[in-house]
């Protein structure tokens, strides 16, 4: 048992204590640990509480609307079997609540890993399909008997809604951006494309950010999260949010053959016209693209974090894909003038998609300090050894002796049953450090070692875990040396 003063050191807040005492009341058992996850583009705050057996994600919202819309879409989807986290307990006068831990694998992290040298993995198909099968049931089965009135902030996309969209990719992306436009005139644009996109049927559930950070890989199954914002509102829109998805980047081709798969299910299920359906479909895409670069100015240019600004360019080439071959039927002559100004902005194109070779090169090598640190052969002598010793140690279980860190068993293990998360989170905040300032500074190499007593488990998993982070936010060159297994990966991000 801890005593006051240890268990005080545990939690940085006074919401991380409620988060652990709320997991302690529902499963019976003290929890071991709570580490904060990685922020995302909203005020909600998540956290990885785990216990003996069981973990748990712990969240943090002060809009206690749109916990009330997550929560009660949540009882709702799951009566209706659909692949949603399962909700464990929630405290509403405190704004948290817990749920099932799906792990941290989506499908965008999966394809980020899965993809080399540009091209689409082509075993990635079946988990869009999949997806798409699912969005189908969001829309049509789960949508009969759900009660709209929960939703936040609007019950439908309607004319608001769609208004709100399109001023929020004025204010945020176009004037931060410093895009010249006529006040007036694009906002009669904006009215003409609202009265036709409301033309299209609308009497389904919108799920509102269907897209490959929001579908969570978990035990070979698809989960879907991030639906709070959910509402009445057309077929097109979701399909358009997943096939659009800017850094996803999936090819033209392949958007078609998957949008034909689509309008093949949902004919059955829906009875839906496709040429009518179509003739909505290019409008949906296009104000969901807006609606995305609203977000990526805001977050980017507004708030600073420049992973949203890389954001920009993959946008920018589905807008001018959209203006090169699709005839939207309203004439919106001001906000298409807007528009290829932007694809043709010098200024947007310092954050053009860097395609020349990397610069930098990240060593990262897992090891065993009883065999000693590895040796820096680039002459730098510099860089960082990170202990992980501290950490659980899978090793000491008879079941996971003959595994390694890249082993599911052992992942879960560490996951589960670990702080390693809270760990690895700093090592992002070191490493990131030296990664933006050797880039600036055009050095040409970093290492980065993890050490743990036999360099099988700990080390290795922290190695695999810092190559995905770098390999998603950064245009480095890895190497990826595992010295105790003998295995050596060289990537090109």
């Amino acid at each position: 048992m801890k005593n006051d003063k240890e268990q005080k050191k545990m939690f940085d807040t006074e919401k991380e204590k409620k988060l652990f005492t709320l997991f302690s009341n529902w499963f019976s058992e003290k929890a071991n640990s709570i580490s904060a996850l990685s922020p995302s583009g909203s005020p909600r705050e998540y956290y990885r509480i785990t216990g003996k057996d069981i973990s748990a994600i712990g969240v943090f919202n002060p809009d206690k609307k749109e916990n009330i819309a997550f929560l009660e879409f949540s009882k709702h989807f799951l009566s209706k079997g659909l692949k949603v986290p399962q909700i464990f307990a929630t405290d509403p006068e405190s704004n948290i609540y817990l749920i099932q831990d799906l792990g941290n694998t989506t499908l965008y992290s999966y394809l980020s890993e899965k993809r080399i040298n540009e091209n689409f993995p082509p075993d990635l198909i079946p988990y869009y399909k999949k997806a798409i099968k699912q969005l189908q049931l969001f829309q049509i089965s789960a949508s009969k008997d759900l009660d709209y009135s929960i939703c936040y902030p609007r019950s439908s996309f309607d004319r608001q809604s769609i208004m709100w969209d399109l001023n929020y990719f004025k204010y945020y992306f176009l004037k931060l951006a410093k895009i010249s436009f006529d006040e007036q005139l694009l906002e009669n644009d904006f009215s003409l494309l609202c009265n036709f996109l409301l033309q299209a049927d609308n009497n389904y559930f919108l799920y509102r950010d269907f897209q490959s950070r929001n579908i969570m890989l978990h035990n070979e199954e698809l989960y879907f999260i991030d639906y709070q914002g959910g509402r009445k509102g057309a077929l097109q829109y979701d399909i358009a949010s997943l096939l659009y998805d800017a850094k996803a980047d999936i090819p033209q081709q392949l958007r078609e053959e998957l949008l034909e798969y689509y309008i093949n299910i949902i004919s059955k299920l829906a009875g839906i016209n496709k040429n009518k359906f179509l003739e909505y479909y290019y409008g949906f895409v296009l104000i969901r693209i807006l609606q995305a670069m609203g977000a990526y100015g805001y977050r980017g240019y507004y708030e600073r974090k420049e992973h949203f600004l890389k954001s920009i360019p993959f946008a920018l080439n589905n807008l001018a894909w959209i203006l090169n071959n699709i005839s939207i039927p309203v004439k919106l002559p001001a906000l298409i003038s807007v528009l290829k100004r932007m694809v043709e902005s010098e200024k947007l194109t310092k954050y053009e998609v860097v395609k020349t070779p990397a610069s930098l090169t990240v060593t990262i090598n897992s090891f065993s300090f009883m065999k000693g640190i590895p040796e820096d052969k680039t002459g730098n002598g510099g860089g960082f050894v990170f202990d992980c010793r501290a950490i659980n140690n899978p090793g000491r279980y008879q079941q996971y002796r003959s595994k390694t860190g890249k082993d599911k068993e052992v992942i879960d293990f560490l996951e589960t049953q670990s702080e390693i998360n809270k760990y690895l989170q700093n090592v992002y905040t070191l490493v990131d450090q030296s990664v933006d300032d050797y880039q600036e500074r055009k050095f040409t190499n970093l290492m980065v070692n993890f050490g743990c007593t036999g360099g099988q488990h700990r080390s290795v998993y922290c190695a695999e875990q810092l190559k995905k982070h770098l390999r998603e936010k950064y245009n480095v060159r890895i190497i990826l040396n595992h010295k105790e297994l003998d295995l050596v990966e060289q990537i090109n991000c």
